[in-house]
């Protein structure tokens, strides 16, 4: 029933902006907006350097740092999540990075000149945001504009952070960066279904710890992936306010591979160890 006000949320939007209407309408259909159901298993994870091929209807998911993750596509596009400038000593270029600015933990004001995509999540004009929509063939990203707050819970920038949706492999991963107030119900409709999440739970810096499990339940979503926790005392007091409604798998890996095939039954928090890219070993 969730996901059915979903869809109506989103048919509702759209009559109401014929804009809009008309510019969905020139873009790849988003299969993240429709109710899709199966029957999955447990077998995404594996080790894997970031250099491995990746198989046909599979994404890659390494967990840089902090906020940042190397979200890899079965066709070869490379995508880097709130990008800083540095992902590890190794001559790797991504071909698109997103990055958002309420601290300067999340974005560059340099990023390397041959990244052919740098997606920032705010917009050119303070408070207006901006409108992502990148298709890649193997890729599609997009993004949801946030507000940035300020101290006593007041709005310093409208629209001035992005959630980051990637499209994928049948899959949608969505980045919630650094997420400070709860979606609107237009903004939950415009992230759609969101198969695996990287959300915050330091606590504090983005939202308190029982908002941001909200977030999570209402999301739904089938992975959980915690990021941007600082400390080992932060993210234990997240997977013990989450372990009565999700199953908990701590890989003890920087990385999984994962598919719509084998996404779990259970919802599932998979817990990464952050670690910058690396050649692989011989």
């Amino acid at each position: 029933m969730i996901r059915l006000g979903v869809i109506l949320s989103c048919l509702f939007i759209i009559a109401m902006h014929p804009a809009l209407a008309q510019e969905t309408s020139e873009r790849t259909p988003s299969h993240c907006r429709a109710v899709a159901e199966t029957t999955p298993g447990i077998g995404y994870l594996h080790r894997a350097s970031f250099r491995d091929p990746i198989d046909e209807d599979r994404v890659r998911i390494h967990y840089i740092a902090h906020a940042s993750f190397l979200i890899q596509a079965d066709g070869g596009t490379d995508a880097v999540t709130d990008f800083t400038g540095f992902i590890g000593n190794v001559d790797f270029t991504p071909d698109v990075v997103t990055m958002n600015h309420a601290h300067s933990t999340h974005w560059t004001a340099f990023p390397d000149p041959a990244i052919p995509h740098v997606l920032p999540g705010w917009g050119d004009e303070f408070g207006r945001g901006i409108d992502h929509h990148l298709d890649l063939g193997d890729m599609v990203i997009r993004n949801v504009s946030t507000d940035i707050r300020a101290a006593f819970g007041t709005v310093s920038e409208p629209k001035g952070n992005s959630i980051f949706v990637f499209e994928t492999a049948g899959l949608c991963i969505g980045h919630l960066g650094h997420l400070h107030h709860e979606p609107t119900d237009e903004q939950y409709a415009a992230l759609g279904r969101v198969d695996v999440l990287l959300a915050p739970v330091d606590g504090g810096y983005t939202l308190p710890l029982d908002d941001m499990i909200e977030v999570i339940l209402r999301l739904r979503s089938s992975i959980v992936i915690p990021m941007h926790w600082f400390g080992e005392s932060n993210l234990r007091r997240f997977l013990a306010g989450m372990e009565q409604r999700f199953a908990v798998v701590e890989t003890g890996e920087t990385a999984l591979t994962v598919s719509l095939e084998t996404l779990p039954a259970q919802p599932t928090i998979i817990l990464l160890q952050p670690a910058p890219l690396r050649e692989p070993s011989d």
